[in-house]
């Protein structure tokens, strides 16, 4: 189970900037706007949207609480978590209760873990709590926990302070001790949510940036969002993982050429976190192309240009060997 004694490991953390803002001109705003959905929704509270995510993911107990506001189990065990959820509502600093720690071995872990009502935890007691549950909860469970709470509590707190919690920030690092689960919980969700903002993916990225991560899971990851409709903030994951130097399985290479040459017969002009992902992948990436897959992207930058970056784009294609071409030069030297 979990050992509470590095509960404040990294709490000086707080005391600093953990990561750096993502500067945009208005003009590029202005583009990455129109890959956003145009009638952005009114934003809910933080209670409505995870209950909202509780009674469309789930038709268990976890979600007869949502439709009735009441619960099966034990009347003694609802006032013990109860109270626990405010305790936590008010946390600073200190142990978790002892009733908390064991929610993990709970074969209804869901529903109990409602009962403390998670929306009003404080930021050092998702952290906390975020160290438990990661800790001790599967895989697919901590994927749960990761879409349905911490992923909104991070949002809601950007949203409400323009900035995340240092507390908050340090809940993220932790869940990608389960880079599965935290690319599957938040990453993808919030990708897929058409809502993403910059500085929403600006903090979440920095957080991927500073932590290793195994490069079958970032690969997993790429190809995914390879697939997925473009928003501005895919472009920034899309280069901080190429910005981790993986070396990629070339079904992952192909699919991100393919990625980036859909764009062709976009007539929308394209932002500058477009063209700087595209970078970073053909400097990281240009022995792993085939001559057709250069020839195509040689093609697209005459379409979708940039005046800074497009000539290195350019430079950095022409001036490398093509992965046939390596690959038929070590059967001869063999």
């Amino acid at each position: 189970m979990y050992d509470e004694s590095d509960q404040d490991d990294n709490i000086s953390d707080c005391d600093n900037s953990e990561y750096e803002e993502l500067e945009i001109d208005e003009t590029d705003q202005q583009l990455l706007d129109k890959f956003l959905p145009n009638a952005p929704k009114e934003r809910k509270t933080l209670a409505d949207i995870i209950l909202e995510k509780i009674a469309l993911q789930t038709s268990d107990q976890s979600s007869s609480i949502v439709k009735s506001g009441k619960s099966s189990i034990n009347p003694k065990v609802v006032e013990v978590y109860t109270k626990v959820g405010t305790l936590l509502s008010r946390y600073k600093s200190g142990k978790l209760p002892k009733a908390f720690k064991i929610i993990p071995s709970l074969p209804n872990w869901e529903e109990i873990l409602l009962l403390t009502h998670p929306e009003n935890w404080t930021p050092n007691a998702t952290f906390q709590a975020t160290k438990v549950l990661v800790s001790n909860l599967k895989a697919k469970q901590s994927q749960r926990f990761f879409d349905l709470i911490l992923l909104e509590k991070v949002r809601d707190d950007i949203h409400e302070n323009k900035k995340l919690n240092c507390h908050l920030y340090m809940a993220l690092k932790k869940a990608l001790y389960k880079p599965a689960a935290f690319f599957k919980g938040i990453l993808f969700p919030l990708c897929e949510s058409g809502t993403c903002t910059l500085k929403e993916a600006a903090i979440i990225g920095s957080v991927i940036l500073k932590v290793s991560i195994p490069m079958l899971h970032s690969s997993a990851a790429l190809l995914r969002l390879a697939e997925m409709d473009y928003t501005g903030p895919t472009s920034l994951f899309i280069r901080i993982l190429l910005d981790k130097k993986y070396a990629l399985p070339f079904k992952v290479v192909d699919a991100l050429v393919f990625h980036f040459i859909r764009f062709k017969q976009d007539e929308r002009t394209l932002p500058v976190l477009w063209h700087q992902s595209l970078l970073v992948f053909v400097q990281r990436y240009k022995q792993d192309l085939t001559p057709d897959q250069k020839d195509a992207l040689l093609e697209l930058v005459k379409i979708k240009s940039h005046y800074l970056i497009t000539p290195e784009i350019r430079r950095e294609i022409t001036n490398s060997v093509a992965r046939d071409l390596i690959e038929d030069t070590e059967m001869v030297q063999t």
